[in-house]
C-alpha cells in the first residue's frame, strides 16, 4: 500500500535522529547556549523542598516517616554532586537554605570543594537565598527581612555570592512588599512565581502578559520595580510528559535502536509542541521550563539523563533550541531583548486556583500559632537589642536558636497554618526552644544593665511567656513577709513610651512605686472565672502541672519607659487596698433609651443598657460622635457536596468557602459588667458558652482594645465554623477599604473588583477577603475607621460601613490541597481533649478624615513591640542606690523621630552591628509625617565611637551602591508611575546623619573603634 505522508515525514525525521548501524555509546551534546533567532527553551532543573508540610523539617531532611510522603532532601543534594560532576553543562538551582546549610555542614572538604566549583562556575545557583521560601500573606515584613538576611549572609560569607533572582514559586498569592522590598531592595533583578488567580492567568495568557514589570510601591514607583514572571500553569514541567523521577510515569527518551519502544521522534515532537504552545503566550523568543517539583531529584541522574537526551535530539532536530539554564540566564536573555513589558501595580491577592476555591482561609488558619509567631518575632527584636547592650557571648547563650526557629516558621506551609498538626507542633516546639535560650540572654542582659551583676554573679530575672493566659509565677508571690516584687519594663521602640502593665497578683493590698520611691497610680481588677479555667487547662497542657496558686486579681499600672530602655517598678504590700475597680452588672431594663458611657478619658464607648451591646463612639477631643456596633458571627464551612457541575470544594486549611453566615447572640439577654477605675475602664461580656470578650478603654488613650476568647468552637453538629468579629457604622464607604501589605504599605481594595481583569464573582465573601498583618481601614468624606490586629488574620468589608475580621476557624473537612487533614486543632489535658481556644486582641479607632495614619503607624509599632517584662524579688530595701533603675541605650536627650522605627539592632559575630531604620509612612499618607526624616547615628550609640557606617542592601549581603550599579533597568509600557521617589542621601562620615524618605528602609553595618 502507498506510504502515508506522515509516515514519510517520520522516516525522514528518523534519518536525522537515528544513528546508523549498531547501537553504541552516544556522546550527548548538551553544550548549547542561547541561539539568536530561534525559540530558546530554558530548562531549569529544580526541586521545591518545603521546610515542613506533611512531615517535619527534620523528617524531610533525613527521609524518615515515609509512610506520609517519600521525600529525603539529603538524597537530593547528595545525588546532585555526582550528577553535576558527570556533565559540566548540567545546571541546578537550590532555594531553601535551612536544608542546604544543614547538608553543607555534614560534607567533607572534598565534597565542599566540588560544590564550591559548581557554584562559582554557575552549575549550581543558590537562588532566592532565604532560609525558607517565606509566605507573603501571613509573614510580617520584619520577619521576611530577618529570614532572608540569615540566608543571604551565609551565602555571602561562605561563597562570596549574592543571589539575584527571587523564586517564590509556591506561596499562595503574592504581596506588593515582596516585589519592591524583598525583591528590588535586596538586589534581585527578577522574581518568578506560579500561583496567581485562575481568571487573571487566563487573561494574561491571551495578552502575553504573564511577565510584567512590577511596581509594588506607590511611594517608590519605578525606582524599585522588578521584572516578574508568572508561570503558565505551575512550577512543574510543561504538559506532554516530562517528569523523570524514578517512579514517574512519563515516557523516557528511549534512543537504543536495539530495544523496543524506540521513541526519539515522538519525544522530540512532544517537546517542540509544548515549547511552541508556551511561546504563543510569552513575549520574546525565550521560554522557561521548570524541570522539577516538590522533593524531586532524589536520584538526580534519572532527570539529567533524560534532559541530556532531550537537549541533544531537540537541537539535532533544529526547530527550537534547548539548553540547560537558570533563572539568571533566562532573566539576562529577557533583558537583552530590549522589550517593553506590561506594567503591574498593587499585588496578586486573593488567589483562587479554580471556581469556588479562594485560598483566603489560611489568612487565619491556626490562629494560635500565628499569635505565637508574632509574639516570638517581637521578642527576638527586643532580645537582640539587649544582647547588644550587654555584649554578645559567642559561647552562649545567644539569640541564634530563636532566629533559626523564626526563620523556618515563615515558610509558606508553616505560619500559614496549612501544615499537618504534628508539623505545626514541631514549629511551636522549635520556637519554644529558641525562646528559652533567648530568655537567658534577656535575663542576663537586664541583670548586667541594671547593675545586678554580670557574668556568674547575676540576679535572676524571670519572665512570663504564658502571661496571655494569666499565668505568671514571678508575680504571683506572697508579699506579706516584707518582700518586694521588682518589675523591669523594657521598651524596644526608639521613642519614649507610656503604656499600661497588667500582671496577675494574689492580693489587692498592694502599692506600686517607681525607682524614685514615688507611688504610681494603679488599679486592681478581678480575674474573671473564665480566665481561671483557661489558665489551669492550658498550663497543664503546656507544662504538665497545675498552677501552685490561683491569683484573684489583675494589677494594672501605668509605666513610662525611655527609648530603647528600661524602667523599674516596685510592688509591695500595702496596709490599704489599691484602687479597686468599681464593678457594675447591667442587665436588660426594658428601656430603649438607657445608655452607659465607658472610658476614663476623651474616648467614650456608648453601650445600650437594654440590648447589652456597643451602640456609639464619642471622642470629645476630635469631636467624633458616631454610631457603632460590634458583634460576632460565624460562617459554616461548605463541604462541597452540592457541587454537581464543578469540582467539589470544601472549606479547609487553605480555602475559605462559606455556606451561610449566622449571627451569634448573647445567651445572657444582654448582661454585661462594667469595671471603672483611674487607669482604665473594662466591659466584660459573655457572648455565649464559647465566646467572651473584654473591651478596654485606657486613660490617656483614644482607641478601644478588644480582648477576645474564642473556643472550643463546637462541631458536634457536624459543621465547621469560621468566627468573625464585625464593626458596623453608618459610614458610606462605597465598596472601598484598605488593607496592609505584609505589615507595610496599605493597598486600596474595592469589593467585587480587580484592577487587572473583569472579575467573575462566584464567591462574594471569600473572594473579597485579604490578608492583614497590621490592619484594615475604611473611610468616607469625613471620617476613617481603623482596626489593627495582634497577629496575621483575614479581613474584609463585605457590607458598606462595616469591617470584619476572621479570628478563629475549626473545620471538619479537608479542602483537597494536599495536607489531607481537616483543620481541627485540639488541646489535651486532664485526660481529655478539647478544641483549641484562641485568645487575642484587636484595636479600633475613628479619626477625622486624613488623621488616622498617625495612630495606625505609631500604635501599630506598639502592638508589634509590646513592653518586655522581667521580674525578680527583693527583701525590704535591698534594691540600693548604686543599681541602675532607669536606662536608655540612646543619648539621654535623644529619641527617634515619630516617623522612624529601628527594626534591627544586632551585634554580629565579628563585633560589628547590623542596624536597620525604617520610615513608617507612605508618600502623602500624613501631612506632617510623610516627610524626610533624619537620624543621628552618634546619638544612637552614645557610649561608642563609630569608625564607619557602611550602607548595605536590605539583606546586608552587599554594599548598597554596589547593588544599585548592578541592577538591571527595565522598560515598562506607558509612562513611569508617579514622581521621582524621595530617598535619603549618602551618609557623611563626619556627621553620621541618616536621612530617610517615606517608606524607606536603610540598612547599615556599623563598626566601632
Amino acid at each position: 500500500m502507498a506510504a502515508h505522508p506522515l509516515s514519510l515525514l517520520l522516516i525522514l525525521l528518523l534519518g536525522v535522529l537515528l544513528p546508523c548501524g549498531d547501537s553504541k555509546f552516544i556522546a550527548y551534546n548538551t553544550s548549547h547556549g542561547v541561539v539568536p533567532g530561534k525559540l530558546n527553551v530554558h530548562l531549569v532543573p529544580h526541586s521545591h523542598d518545603d521546610v515542613g508540610w506533611l512531615k517535619t523539617i527534620d523528617q524531610y531532611y533525613v527521609g524518615s516517616n515515609n509512610s506520609i510522603q517519600g521525600a529525603c532532601v539529603e538524597n537530593v543534594l547528595d545525588s546532585l554532586v555526582t550528577a553535576l560532576l558527570s556533565n559540566p553543562d548540567r545546571k541546578f538551582i537550590y532555594v531553601e537554605q535551612a536544608f542546604f546549610q544543614r547538608w553543607w555542614g555534614d560534607q567533607s572538604e572534598i565534597i565542599q570543594g566540588l560544590v564550591r566549583k559548581f557554584i562559582s562556575s554557575g552549575q549550581l545557583e543558590l537562588i532566592n537565598g532565604g532560609m525558607c521560601m517565606h509566605d507573603e500573606a501571613t509573614s510580617h515584613y520584619i520577619d521576611m527581612i530577618d529570614q532572608t538576611t540569615l540566608g543571604h549572609r551565609f551565602i555571602k560569607n561562605e561563597f562570596n555570592l549574592t543571589p539575584r533572582i527571587g523564586w517564590q514559586i509556591d506561596p499562595f498569592g503574592h504581596s506588593a512588599v515582596q516585589a519592591y522590598l524583598l525583591g528590588a531592595e535586596v538586589g534581585f533583578d527578577s522574581i518568578f512565581f506560579a500561583r496567581i488567580d485562575y481568571q487573571d492567568r487566563a487573561k494574561r495568557k491571551d495578552e502575553k502578559s504573564l511577565e510584567v514589570i512590577w511596581q509594588g510601591s506607590r511611594t517608590f514607583g519605578s525606582s524599585s520595580q522588578i521584572f516578574a514572571g508568572a508561570f503558565p500553569e505551575n512550577y512543574e514541567p510543561p504538559p506532554g510528559g516530562f517528569y523523570y523521577e524514578v517512579n514517574d510515569d512519563s515516557p523516557i527518551v528511549q534512543d537504543n535502536i536495539k530495544l523496543f519502544d524506540y521513541n526519539v521522534p515522538d519525544r522530540v515532537n512532544a517537546f517542540v509542541e509544548a515549547a511552541i504552545a508556551q511561546a504563543n503566550i510569552t513575549r520574546t523568543n525565550h521560554i522557561m521550563w521548570t524541570m522539577g517539583t516538590d522533593f524531586k531529584y532524589q536520584y538526580a541522574n534519572s532527570w539529567f539523563r533524560q534532559m541530556d537526551k532531550l537537549i541533544h535530539y531537540v537541537n539535532l532536530d533544529g526547530r527550537v533550541n534547548a539548553l540547560y539554564s537558570t533563572p539568571s540566564i533566562y532573566t539576562d536573555a529577557k533583558h537583552a531583548a530590549s522589550e517593553s513589558w506590561p506594567l503591574k501595580t498593587d499585588d496578586y491577592f486573593p488567589y483562587a486556583d479554580r471556581i469556588n476555591a479562594y485560598w483566603t482561609g489560611y489568612f487565619t488558619s491556626r490562629a494560635g500559632l500565628k499569635g505565637y509567631v508574632r509574639m516570638m518575632s517581637s521578642y527576638y527584636l527586643a532580645a537582640r537589642q539587649l544582647e547588644f547592650f550587654k555584649g554578645r557571648n559567642e559561647s552562649g547563650p545567644t539569640t541564634d536558636s530563636l532566629a533559626d526557629a523564626l526563620a523556618i516558621v515563615q515558610h509558606h506551609d508553616a505560619v500559614t497554618g496549612t501544615e499537618k498538626q504534628h508539623v505545626s507542633d514541631d514549629y511551636a516546639k522549635r520556637l519554644s526552644i529558641g525562646y528559652k535560650e533567648a530568655e537567658e540572654v534577656v535575663a542576663a542582659s537586664i541583670s548586667c544593665i541594671t547593675g545586678s551583676g554580670c557574668g556568674s554573679s547575676i540576679t535572676k530575672f524571670e519572665q512570663c511567656p504564658l502571661l496571655n493566659i494569666s499565668y505568671c509565677p514571678p508575680s504571683e508571690i506572697d508579699l506579706s513577709q516584707g518582700k518586694n516584687l521588682v518589675v523591669v519594663v523594657y521598651n524596644s521602640l526608639g521613642w519614649k513610651r507610656e503604656d499600661v502593665v497588667r500582671i496577675p497578683v494574689l492580693s489587692e493590698n498592694v502599692v506600686v512605686r517607681d525607682s524614685s520611691g514615688k507611688e504610681i497610680e494603679s488599679q486592681i481588677l478581678p480575674l474573671a472565672n473564665a480566665y481561671v479555667g483557661i489558665r489551669n487547662y492550658y498550663v497543664m497542657a503546656h507544662l504538665g502541672k497545675i498552677p501552685a496558686v490561683t491569683p484573684q486579681y489583675w494589677l494594672a499600672f501605668s509605666a513610662s519607659v525611655p527609648p530603647l530602655g528600661l524602667s523599674t517598678y516596685f510592688i509591695s504590700k500595702a496596709n490599704r487596698k489599691a484602687s479597686t475597680s468599681m464593678q457594675t452588672l447591667f442587665k436588660a431594663t426594658g428601656s430603649a433609651t438607657d445608655t452607659i458611657a465607658v472610658g476614663p478619658g476623651n474616648l467614650k464607648l456608648i453601650y445600650s443598657e437594654n440590648e447589652g451591646k456597643l451602640v456609639g463612639y464619642i471622642n470629645t477631643r476630635s469631636r467624633i460622635n458616631a454610631s457603632m456596633e460590634q458583634s460576632y458571627r460565624y460562617y459554616t464551612g461548605n463541604d462541597g457536596s452540592a457541587d454537581k457541575k464543578v469540582i467539589p470544594q470544601a472549606s479547609g486549611a487553605y480555602v475559605f468557602r462559606p455556606n451561610g453566615s449566622y449571627p451569634i447572640k448573647s445567651e445572657e439577654q444582654g448582661a454585661f459588667t462594667v469595671l471603672r477605675g483611674p487607669v482604665l475602664d473594662e466591659v466584660h461580656q459573655r457572648i455565649n458558652s464559647w465566646i467572651s470578650q473584654i473591651t478596654r478603654v485606657y486613660k490617656g488613650k483614644e482607641h478601644a482594645e478588644v480582648e477576645f476568647t474564642i473556643g472550643p468552637i463546637p462541631i458536634d453538629d457536624g459543621q465547621g465554623k469560621e468566627v468573625v468579629a464585625d464593626i458596623t457604622t453608618a459610614m458610606k464607604s462605597n465598596k472601598t477599604f484598605y488593607t496592609d501589605s505584609s505589615g507595610r504599605d496599605f493597598i486600596e481594595r474595592i469589593r467585587d473588583y480587580r484592577k487587572d481583569w473583569h472579575l467573575e464573582v462566584n464567591q462574594p465573601v471569600a473572594g473579597n477577603y485579604y490578608p492583614l498583618n497590621l490592619g484594615i481601614f475604611m473611610k468616607d468624606d469625613s471620617t476613617e475607621l481603623s482596626m489593627l490586629v495582634d497577629r496575621a488574620v483575614g479581613g474584609s468589608s463585605i457590607v458598606d460601613g462595616q469591617l470584619e475580621l476572621m479570628l478563629h476557624r475549626r473545620l471538619v473537612h479537608d479542602d483537597s490541597r494536599g495536607v489531607a487533614e481537616a483543620l481541627n486543632e485540639t488541646v489535651c489535658a486532664f485526660d481529655k481533649c478539647a478544641g483549641l481556644t484562641v485568645q487575642g486582641k484587636f484595636f479600633l479607632r475613628i479619626d477625622p478624615l486624613g488623621e488616622g495614619a498617625k495612630w495606625r503607624r505609631s500604635f501599630g509599632q506598639e502592638i508589634y513591640s509590646p513592653f518586655l517584662l522581667a521580674f525578680t524579688e527583693q527583701d525590704g530595701k535591698e534594691w540600693t542606690s548604686p543599681r541602675v533603675s532607669t536606662f536608655s541605650g540612646l543619648d539621654p536627650s535623644y529619641s527617634l523621630p515619630d516617623n522612624v522605627a529601628m527594626i534591627t539592632l544586632q551585634e554580629l559575630e565579628d563585633g560589628k552591628v547590623l542596624l536597620r531604620l525604617a520610615h513608617l509612612y507612605e508618600v502623602g499618607e500624613d501631612k506632617d509625617l510623610s516627610v524626610m526624616a533624619s537620624v543621628e547615628l552618634k546619638k544612637l550609640f552614645p557610649n561608642k565611637k563609630i569608625s564607619s557606617a557602611e550602607e548595605m542592601s536590605l539583606s546586608a549581603n552587599q554594599g548598597r551602591a554596589e547593588m544599585e550599579k548592578k541592577r538591571l533597568v527595565w522598560k515598562a509600557e506607558g509612562s513611569p508611575q508617579g514622581a521621582k521617589a524621595a530617598r535619603g542621601g549618602a551618609v557623611d562620615p563626619a556627621g553620621l546623619v541618616v536621612e530617610l524618605g517615606p517608606m524607606e528602609i536603610r540598612t547599615f553595618v556599623i563598626s566601632f573603634l
